[in-house]
């Protein structure tokens, strides 16, 4: 049998409670049809990058699953039926990760952000950092000489 990562986005309007109701739901075609349903995550509403069927948030889900084609493809097959699924995909991998999935780690294992200041070492109120010493960065437009407009019009309309 082959290894899959399963995710799948619901409706922001249904709670967590039937977001795992729905998880277990297609968990169970993938038994009936003879495969094994493996790690499960719930991501949590988050916001999705596109307005998708009305909805700007949607519950994400992650399925590790070991099973064959026709087990993927018929829950597959119901998701798209669904009314609550926004969005699946599904990706053969050649291994299952055994530890949490990036999403579920949280930010100071990923090396995000770590402290409180967003903006790394800099103080507060300074913008840039130290710039260092840029030198004469030379004129400004009103220090500028203009351009006479008989130059541009070198062969132009007589």
């Amino acid at each position: 049998m082959a290894l899959y990562e399963h995710v799948f986005i619901a409706r922001q309007d249904v709670s967590q409670q039937q977001v795992e109701a729905l998880t277990e739901q297609f968990s169970t075609v993938i038994k009936e049809n003879g495969g094994q349903v493996g790690k499960t995550e719930y991501w949590g509403l988050r916001n999705l990058a596109y307005k998708v069927k009305k909805n700007r948030k949607g519950h994400y889900t992650l399925v590790n699953i070991d099973a064959p084609a026709a087990a993927v493809a018929e829950m597959e097959r119901q998701m798209g039926i669904s009314d609550d699924i926004l969005r699946f995909m599904t990706v053969r991998v050649e291994a299952h990760e055994t530890e949490p999935s990036a999403m579920m780690q949280n930010r100071g294992e990923r090396g995000e952000r770590r402290g409180g200041d967003r903006f790394g070492d800099r103080e507060r109120g300074d913008r840039f950092g130290d710039r260092g010493d840029r030198g004469d960065r030379g004129g400004r437009f009103g220090d500028r000489p203009r351009r006479d407009r008989d130059e541009n019009a070198e062969g132009g309309d007589e």
